[in-house]
């Protein structure tokens, strides 16, 4: 079975940000499920990387990230995701997890083949990097409870878009990790293999 991550992105967030107050609602009701996610991932040794927006940050680490989501007044939907001292951190600056990052380095090194992508923003940012990791050729998993969502509209219409049109396996986060190393396999899915006009993917 490929070597799993679970990415959990831009959790690690003040919400002192446009739309904050539309994403909070949803926010509020993955962060119990994320919690699961991670600790179900570092009981079976799946590799954990948060892949974080330094906010305009320039000067900023994961670190003073962390504490400053801690301290601010939604400290409750960032303490129960703090990362571990096994966990891995990369700063990004825009929406994908991929851009201008060394993401993709680390996970070749790793021999990281398929990534579990939970966080927010559907509609954005988990929406870019499912894309980024397609065409890099990593297998994608994206748990629809364990991402969070500014408008519900267009978050259905990005996991369809992920599933159909990049071969992201979409599922319930109680799917994941049935076996002891990585997401099960979920039905064979010709999405999976072939691209919206039916043909198969090029190299």
């Amino acid at each position: 079975m490929p070597k799993s991550a679970l990415i959990v992105i831009d959790m690690i967030n003040t919400y002192d940000h446009p739309d904050a107050e539309l994403l909070l609602p949803s926010a509020e009701s993955v962060v119990p499920v994320v919690a699961g996610l991670l600790e179900r991932a570092r009981k079976r040794d799946v590799p954990v990387i948060y892949v974080n927006d330094n906010f305009g940050e320039w000067r900023s680490h994961h670190g003073e990230l962390l504490d400053s989501a801690l301290s601010g007044p939604h400290a409750r939907l960032v303490e129960p995701l703090r990362p571990d001292d096994s966990s891995l951190f990369v700063v990004k600056a825009r929406h994908s997890i991929f851009f201008e990052t060394p993401l993709g380095y680390l996970l070749n090194q790793q021999g990281i083949e398929r990534l579990v992508l939970c966080g927010q923003v559907t509609e954005q940012c988990v929406l870019y990097s499912s894309l980024d990791a397609h065409i890099r050729h990593f297998q994608v998993v994206v748990p629809r409870d364990a991402v969070a969502h500014i408008h519900a509209d267009l978050a259905d219409a990005a996991l369809r878009m992920m599933e159909r049109n990049m071969g992201a396996r979409v599922c319930d986060s109680d799917d994941l990790w049935t076996g002891t190393d990585g997401p099960a396999d979920g039905p064979a899915d010709a999405s999976a293999e072939e691209g919206a006009d039916g043909r198969a993917d090029g190299p």
